[in-house]
Formats: C-alpha cells, structure tokens, sequence
C-alpha cells in the first residue's frame, strides 16, 4: 500500500488542477452555481496530494532508507511548492472570474 502514495498522491494532484479549469471553461453556462464546492474539491485534493508525499517521507524515515530520502526530497519539496502555488492560482482566478459575474 505504501508503493502507491505517490500514485495516489499524483492522481490527486492532477484532479486539483483539473477542477479549476473545467470551472473556469463552464463559466459561460448559465446556472452554474457549484463553483464553491469545486474549489473546495480541488484544495482539498491538493491538501491530501500533500498528506500522501508527507506520509511517504515518514515511511522512508521509519524504515531508514536515508539514500532515498536524500535523493527524493528536493524533487518533492519543489513539486509540492508548484502544485499548491498552481492550485491556489487557478482557485483565486475561479473566484474573482465568478465573484464579478455575482457582481453584475
């Protein structure tokens, strides 16, 4: 089970991108009032995309396979940085896209 956190973790990470843009691509529907619990879908993905690659590192800290370790955590901590930069940047566009449409 734990080979498959960063699967898990991956497939998460890709939902939390995805969530956005179909949010932002269904703007123009009339009646689309969901885009709160998208966008609390998406950080949420990301969120637990975090938790898995935390709970990895914990895994190869517990077994003590400090070479992996080593030689995966700058990759994770810059990977981890790009998602949640992206998935707040495409959550912030959401809400100023469809706060200016309640505006009008």
């Amino acid at each position: 089970m734990i080979g498959y956190l960063n699967l898990f973790s991956l497939v998460l990470g890709i939902i939390a991108w995805v969530i956005p843009v179909v949010s932002l691509m269904r703007f123009k529907k009339q009646g689309h009032k969901n885009w709160v619990a998208l966008s609390t879908i998406s950080i949420s993905a990301c969120a637990i995309s975090l938790f898995f690659q935390i709970f990895d590192n914990y895994h190869l800290v517990k077994i003590e396979d400090w070479s992996a370790l080593m030689d995966t955590t700058g990759a994770v901590v810059f990977l981890a940085a790009v998602l949640l930069t992206v998935t707040l940047i495409l959550n912030v566009m959401t809400l100023i896209v469809y706060s200016g449409r309640a505006a009008k």
